[in-house]
């Protein structure tokens, strides 16, 4: 089996790698998300970041294959990106109730000993029920990590893990940050094992 090298730090992300029982390792790459220029379609925006942040890590190795994510919200035709406070949070769920937004994932992978890349994008179509302001502070005081989240909500801990009522598509996409069962497929098309 090749070394896998996941390029992020995002703590979720590695706890949901653990799942799959393969050994990587994993390390930040400090890509500045918030460029100039950069894609405004929510598929092409994922997909470069994520390569970014691939490219970005696979400089500092000779071997192995480096895989890296992003990941946003999509509503009304708008990108949704970690909140920048807790007022923005809570507007941004506030017009999310009673709707149905969405969550793309971007992963690319390389291959560094064939130079060989793979990538793809997950979309997962999720429907939030009719929440109130006192269900939304409620959530807010209860998670300090809501700014952490491209959604603004974590769909599986603290009181929003009762926002969703319906998900199509990727479950793991949504809840882990990674849609392992896209991740397994992608790494035996790269021959990873």
């Amino acid at each position: 089996m090749k070394e896998i090298i996941l390029a992020t730090s995002s703590q979720p992300r590695k706890e949901a790698f653990r799942l799959l029982g393969l050994d990587f390792s994993a390390e930040g790459s400090d890509v500045d998300e918030y460029f100039e220029g950069r894609p405004n379609s929510p598929e092409e925006l994922v997909l470069h970041l994520a390569r970014l942040k691939a490219q970005a890590v696979a400089k500092k190795h000779s071997e192995g294959i480096i895989i890296g994510f992003d990941s946003i919200g999509w509503y009304n035709g708008k990108i949704l990106e970690k909140p920048k406070s807790r007022e923005e949070a809570f507007e941004r769920l506030k017009s999310l109730s009673g709707k149905h937004h969405g969550f793309y994932t971007g992963i690319y992978m390389i291959d560094l000993a064939t130079n060989h890349d793979i990538s793809k994008f997950i979309y997962t179509n999720l429907f939030m029920r009719e929440i109130n302001e006192t269900e939304i502070n409620k959530y807010l005081s209860q998670d300090e990590k809501f700014n952490t989240y491209a959604l603004g909500y974590d769909p599986l801990g603290h009181y929003s893990s009762t926002f969703l009522e319906r998900i199509e598509g990727s479950y793991n996409n949504v809840t882990r940050g990674i849609p392992l069962e896209v991740v397994v497929e992608m790494l035996k098309g790269i021959h990873a094992f």
